[in-house]
């Protein structure tokens, strides 16, 4: 493929990227979560579906990473509350390994594992609504974020601050942090989490449906904790969320979620491989990690602005930087932060921008398997400061092989910070509220006879990246630890990770003992777990 050829693939394929960026007193019966509204359609039938359905094969590939696949004895099929407890109570009275999907966009094997016995599928729980009994807008986990921004924002002109891609589940998203375009503004989707019900196994087998608040004299307030940052499967199966912004007053839901605004000024900046040169990829580089540095302060008028600083390899022809901006101040804070990202640079560029529509632009995103393709490796790392000069060096020389050198993936500098550092590490599961940039390092492919390839690529950038923290972004003054959102089994492999951290140091830092404590009392018997979840204390 020529170079125009390969700008031109690349620009269709990232033209939605701009946006990138899983209570009842306990032991007591609890009452109704809340009343579905008056009308709701009933749940479809509840189903277990085995190697001889015809629907086993679709349900079994509705992982987006293929290079994972699973053989379970049956999937169970649950679109309510009470389907959800059944299917866990059969399950845990047989003694199966339990894996729960809503979206499928697990980036890991945490459901899709050879030891997996039942997958308890959720996409048929899609219900949204305002229920005014918490004053919240109450989300299912099969609902798919594209559906729930366009719902959220046609019902009441409202949002919540999280991920790009249309198609991702919000069941395990929402619990592992939510990260978003509109986060700078406003924070992390689990910044407006109020409420969350759960179903869970206690120490005795028995099933159970839980409601824990965000309240203060909530007794089960660690539940809704552990879910607001905790990542997916480790304590039970989330049935439903309640969302509202903390401060919110009234009892008008047009007030009680963020409004986005009417329009957004959507940006791409391109540089084609055959021209970019050494000096003019180590300022790009440089230049886009100072200016978040300097404009990503809760309130700054930078956090405005969200962008992703896209360094794809020599094989994809081009280096990307695509975001979009809001306010009135929009186009002088895009010509600002260009003028300062690209200063001293002479490599050829093509800058494209035009205002769309919130909805239009938010729900039109690029999915996960288009960007990262259907088989994909990923490691991240939160930065507190801009990559040094020889970090840089790594990059460049891992980026600018020539395509026929061998496998080669790309590296993403997804702007994060704001509103979002504005909540104190231990107010959340989410530890990290003091970074600026999220680093994704990934690689893929299309053939499973590549995987190893791309792995190894992925496994000794992230090495030489961080060679002088062990070979992880261990917390430090210029390092922030990792996302469970995008989890990597590789650091819980002391083959791997033969740093002194623990991986789960660094996804979880200091709130890891507490995530552990609420292990320990709602999942006692270890039922939900995988190679990244929580262990119980010993």
């Amino acid at each position: 493929m020529s170079t125009p050829d390969r700008r031109a693939v690349l620009a269709g394929m990232m033209g939605g990227l701009a946006t990138t960026g899983i209570g009842g007193l306990a032991g007591r019966p609890q009452p109704a979560a809340a009343a579905t509204p008056t009308g709701w359609p009933p749940p479809m039938p509840a189903a277990k579906v085995g190697p001889r359905d015809t629907r086993y094969p679709d349900l079994v590939a509705r992982g987006a990473n293929q290079r994972f696949r699973s053989t379970p004895e049956y999937v169970h099929l649950a679109s309510s509350t009470d389907q959800v407890v059944a299917a866990v109570a059969e399950a845990v009275k047989a003694g199966k390994r339990v894996a729960v999907r809503s979206g499928g966009h697990c980036f890991a094997d945490f459901v899709d594992n050879p030891a997996t016995e039942v997958i308890i599928d959720l996409a048929g729980m899609t219900g949204i609504w305002y229920d005014a009994t918490r004053r919240a807008f109450a989300v299912e986990p099969g609902v798919q974020l594209g559906e729930l921004y366009r719902r959220l924002f046609l019902g009441w002109g409202v949002t919540v601050p999280l991920g790009s891609c249309p198609e991702v589940g919000a069941g395990g998203h929402i619990m592992g942090g939510g990260h978003g375009a509109m986060s700078r503004l406003h924070g992390l989707g689990v910044d407006h989490l109020y409420a969350v019900e759960v179903v869970t196994v206690d120490d005795a087998g028995s099933v159970r449906v839980t409601v824990a608040t965000r309240e203060p004299d909530d007794p089960n307030r660690d539940l809704w904790w552990a879910h607001a940052g905790g990542g997916g499967g480790n304590f039970g199966v989330v049935t439903r969320y309640w969302l509202r912004t903390p401060g919110a007053t009234g009892d008008d839901p047009r007030h009680l979620l963020p409004r986005p605004p009417a329009r957004v000024l959507d940006f791409k900046v391109l540089w084609g491989w055959d021209s970019l040169d050494h000096e003019s990829f180590t300022r790009l580089v440089r230049q886009h990690g100072r200016w978040h540095a300097e404009n990503s302060a809760p309130g700054s008028p930078g956090t405005a602005l969200h962008s992703a600083l896209l360094l794809f390899g020599t094989k994809l022809g081009a280096v990307i930087l695509s975001g979009q901006v809001v306010g009135p101040d929009a186009e002088r804070i895009l010509a600002s932060y260009v003028a300062a990202v690209t200063a001293g640079t002479t490599a050829p560029r093509q800058l494209e921008k035009a205002y769309r529509p919130w909805l239009e632009h938010q729900v039109s995103a690029g999915d996960s398997e288009e960007i990262l393709g259907s088989r994909f490796i990923v490691k991240t790392g939160y930065l507190r400061d801009r990559f040094t000069d020889a970090q840089i060096e790594v990059l460049w020389q891992a980026l600018s092989a020539k395509p026929e050198a061998g496998p080669q993936g790309a590296v993403w500098l997804v702007a994060t910070g704001g509103k979002v550092n504005a909540v104190r590490p231990g107010d959340t599961a989410v530890v990290e509220r003091d970074s600026m940039l999220k680093a994704i390092y990934t690689a893929s492919g299309s053939s499973a006879r590549d995987d190893a390839a791309h792995q190894r690529w992925v496994r000794d950038l992230y090495r030489k990246v961080y060679a002088a923290t062990g070979g992880v972004p261990s917390h430090d003054a210029r390092n922030g630890g990792c996302f469970i959102n995008y989890p990597d089994p590789d650091l819980a492999d002391p083959a791997q990770n033969t740093s002194s951290v623990p991986w789960h140091a660094l996804y979880y830092g200091a709130n890891y003992p507490r995530l552990q404590r609420v292990k320990r009392q709602w999942d006692p018997r270890n039922h939900f777990r995988h190679t990244l979840s929580v262990r119980p204390p010993h």
